[in-house]
């Protein structure tokens, strides 16, 4: 299968702005499909199961194909630049994991100053254009850098989830706004949403 990918400008279109973790998302999907030898996922060919909520995330739905609206993007809360990409057709899944030694404040140690300047709201002007300077400089780095340079890829063993199914909506006897019935709660005998919900804990 011949592999494309869209224009990098074209993603940051869809993303809204260009950035560093933007670029890691792109080289990501990149691998992933070279990896899996597959195209665009038009329904639920591939699933991506990503571990952090970040740039990265934009780039990997618009190139894969890969959304939350399809139930084919699968978000872990880890806050760790790791992605698993699975074809069901085959069965084949790979991991990929950013390598430590291809971040930021690794291979432009000097920013970490200049970011903490920014968020105390002291840096100069001369320190935000070289902030400037340094993402462009990493962003370059990504996109031209191997792929194995900036990712450890593993085959692993796929573990798949179910297709996407659709629920009844339900009305919430509380604010009467839909809820998914798969995701409504019953209080007091009444059927209700989870912002409705009013939890009972005991600490644990």
């Amino acid at each position: 299968m011949t592999m494309t990918l869209p224009p990098f400008e074209e993603v940051a279109v869809f993303h809204g702005h260009i950035c560093p973790g933007l670029a890691f998302g792109y080289r990501a999907a990149e691998y992933a499909k070279k990896s899996l030898n597959t195209g665009r996922s038009e329904d639920e060919e591939m699933v991506t199961i990503v571990e952090n909520d970040a740039c990265m995330i934009d780039a990997i739905q618009y190139i894969t194909g890969c959304t939350m609206g399809k139930g084919n993007l699968i978000f872990r809360d880890h806050g760790k630049p790791v992605y698993t990409f699975i074809l069901r057709n085959g069965n084949k899944a790979v991991r990929i994991a950013q390598r430590p030694a291809f971040g930021m404040d690794t291979l432009f140690p000097e920013i970490t100053e200049i970011q903490a300047r920014v968020a105390a709201g002291t840096a100069s002007d001369a320190d935000q254009k070289q902030m400037q300077e340094l993402r462009s400089a990493m962003i370059k780095k990504i996109l031209t850098a191997p792929l194995d340079e900036i990712y450890e890829c593993k085959e692993v063993t796929p573990e798949l989830p179910e297709r996407a199914r659709i629920f009844k909506s339900v009305p919430c006897q509380t604010c009467g706004e839909p809820v998914s019935e798969q995701r409504a709660r019953v209080q007091n005998g009444n059927v209700v949403c989870i912002p409705c919900f009013d939890a009972y804990t005991r600490g644990w």
